[in-house]
C-alpha cells in the first residue's frame, strides 16, 4: 500500500509572512546565516513575530557541519525554544531540522514548531523530511531522513529571493530540476509525485532563465520559488537517485556547491538511466521506464519527437544549452578542481556514492563501474 500526505502548511502569495503574527507569547528562535543577520532580513522576520521573545542565532554557513549542529542545539535549549525559525537558503533549513531533532532526542524539548522561509529557489527543504549534514573531518555529507525534520510551515515571499545573484540563481534552478527530474524517474515514483515534478519541471525550464538574466523579474522569481517548493513536494515522497548520490561526495570533497555539482551530472546521469539501446529504430518496447519517461516529459516541455531517443537525448541537448547560458561548468576542471585532486578522491567518491541514501531509488541499479561512467563525462582533463 502507497500513501500520499502533504504534512506542511504551505504559504504563499502577497503578505505570506504575516503567518508569523500568529504566534503570540512564545520563545522564538530564527536560525540564519551571518548575511541575512547584516542585511536586516532576520531583523525584518523578527518584527513580524512582535509578540514573541526572539533570538537569532546567525552562525549558519555553507555546508553546515556537526560541530555547528552542537552548537545550535545549545543555543536552543538555553533559549527554551517553542517554535524555530529556519531563514536562509538550504544550509540553514537543514541546520535547523538538524538542530531540531537532536533537541526533540536529548528529551529537553519536544513539541518544537518548525517554521521554515527560503531565501533560495533551490532545495525545496521547506517541505521535505530531508536534511543533509557535513563531517568535514571525514570529508563526507549525511543525508538525514526522518519524519521529525518535516517543516510545520513553509512561508514562500518571492521578495527575498530577489537579491539572489546570477551565479546562485542558476546553482539553485538546476537543483529544482535536478529534484524534478530524478524524483520523477524514482523507483518509487507514483502518479502523485509524477504531477507534482511535471508541474516543477515546466515553471523551472520557462522561468529559470529569466530569473538568470533579470533578478528583478518578480513573476520569474515567484514561478521559480513556486517550483522548488513543488519538486520537493515530490521528491520528499519518493526521494532521488544517484545524481545526488554522487553530487554529495562531490560536495563534500570538492566543495563544489550543491546545486552546481547537480547540474554538472545532470544531463550524463538522465542519459545513463534511460539506457538507451544503439538502434535508433528500436520498438517502444525496448526502452526502460526513465526512457519512456523522459521522453514525455521532454514532450511537454515543447521537445518535439515521436522516437523516445531523440526526444531523450533532445531532453539531455536542451538541459546542456540552458547550463551554458546560465555559466555552468561543463568539467570538474571548469570548476576549479585539479586532476591530481579528483584522482586522489575518485575511489572515495565512487563509494560514497553507492553508500548515498538517494541512490537507492535511482532506476538504473548502480555499480562502481556505472559511477565511474557518469564521472568520466565531467573528469576530463
Amino acid at each position: 500500500m502507497n500513501t500520499f500526505r502533504l504534512p506542511t502548511n504551505v504559504c504563499f502569495d502577497a503578505n505570506a509572512l504575516d503567518k508569523l503574527k500568529e504566534y503570540k507569547n512564545l520563545n522564538a528562535v530564527i536560525f540564519t546565516d551571518p548575511f541575512m543577520v547584516k542585511s536586516g532580513v532576520a531583523d525584518r522576520i523578527a518584527e513580524k513575530l512582535s509578540e514573541c521573545n526572539v533570538s537569532i542565532f546567525g552562525e549558519v554557513r555553507p555546508d553546515p557541519p556537526i560541530e555547528l549542529v552542537a552548537q545550535g542545539l545549545e543555543f536552543l535549549l538555553k533559549a527554551n525554544a517553542d517554535i524555530v525559525v529556519a531563514l536562509g537558503g538550504g544550509s540553514s533549513i537543514d541546520a535547523a531540522k538538524a538542530v531540531l531533532i537532536m533537541a526533540k532526542r536529548s528529551g529537553k524539548k519536544q513539541n518544537i514548531k518548525l517554521i521554515a522561509i527560503p531565501t533560495t529557489s533551490g532545495t525545496g527543504s521547506e517541505v521535505t523530511q530531508f536534511s543533509v549534514i557535513t563531517d568535514k573531518q571525514a570529508g563526507v555529507k549525511y543525508p538525514l531522513v526522518h519524519e521529525d525534520l518535516q517543516p510545520d510551515v513553509a512561508i514562500l515571499d518571492a521578495e527575498l529571493v530577489r537579491t539572489a545573484p546570477p551565479s546562485i540563481t542558476a546553482d539553485t534552478g538546476f537543483d529544482v530540476i535536478t529534484h524534478a527530474l530524478e524524483a520523477y524517474i524514482s523507483t518509487a515514483a507514483n502518479d502523485f509525485s509524477d504531477a507534482l515534478a511535471e508541474k516543477a519541471l515546466e515553471l523551472a525550464f520557462e522561468y529559470l532563465p529569466r530569473a538568470y538574466k533579470d533578478g528583478n523579474d518578480l513573476e520569474a522569481r515567484d514561478k521559480m520559488h513556486k517550483a522548488s517548493c513543488l519538486a520537493g513536494m515530490s521528491f520528499n515522497i519518493v526521494s532521488l537517485g544517484v545524481n545526488h548520490g554522487i553530487a554529495h561526495a562531490l560536495g563534500a570533497k570538492f566543495h563544489i556547491p550543491h546545486g552546481r555539482a547537480n547540474a554538472m551530472l545532470l544531463p550524463h546521469v538522465m542519459r545513463f538511466n534511460a539506457d538507451l539501446p544503439k538502434d535508433f529504430s528500436s520498438d517502444s518496447g525496448s526502452f526502460s521506464t526513465a526512457a519512456k519517461k523522459l521522453a514525455k516529459i521532454a514532450n511537454r516541455l515543447g521537445i518535439r519527437s515521436a522516437n523516445i531517443k531523440f526526444a531523450v537525448n533532445g531532453l539531455c541537448d536542451k538541459i546542456l544549452a540552458m547550463e551554458k547560458t546560465c555559466g555552468i561548468p561543463a568539467t570538474l576542471s571548469d570548476a576549479k578542481v585539479s586532476k591530481e585532486d579528483y584522482l586522489a578522491q575518485k575511489e572515495a567518491i565512487i563509494n560514497s556514492a553507492l553508500n548515498d541514501a538517494c541512490t537507492v531509488t535511482n532506476p538504473r541499479k548502480m555499480t562502481a563501474l556505472g559511477v565511474e561512467e557518469i564521472l568520466s563525462f565531467i573528469a576530463k582533463y
